[in-house]
């Protein structure tokens, strides 16, 4: 199995139950897409290095996963891209 780590920045001006709405929609993807969630980590809200979408905020948040093929980092990246509120995010493939 390939561990990925997946970084995403959450827009700062939602509620906290929409945020972890969010987080919790994103993370039972990955399951449903066959991966395994290891861990998930809420950074905090914290300054951007520049304005991003006219945010200088955001909460970050990561998440550890393993999976068997790239069907669930794919399916991350397609909803991340789409939704309006995870305003960044970065998959990486961590070598074990």
């Amino acid at each position: 199995m390939k561990k990925y780590e997946i970084m995403f920045i959450v827009r700062p001006d939602l509620e906290e139950a929409n945020i972890k709405t969010v987080v919790e929609n994103m993370k039972n993807m990955l399951i449903e897409k066959g991966a395994q969630v290891l861990d998930v980590k809420e950074l905090g809200q914290r300054d951007l290095a520049y304005e991003i979408k006219k945010y200088l905020k955001g909460y970050y948040y990561l998440i550890t996963i393993e999976a068997n093929n790239s069907d669930a980092t794919n399916e991350f990246d397609r909803l991340a891209l789409i939704s309006e509120d995870i305003i960044r995010h970065l998959i990486v493939r961590v070598d074990v």
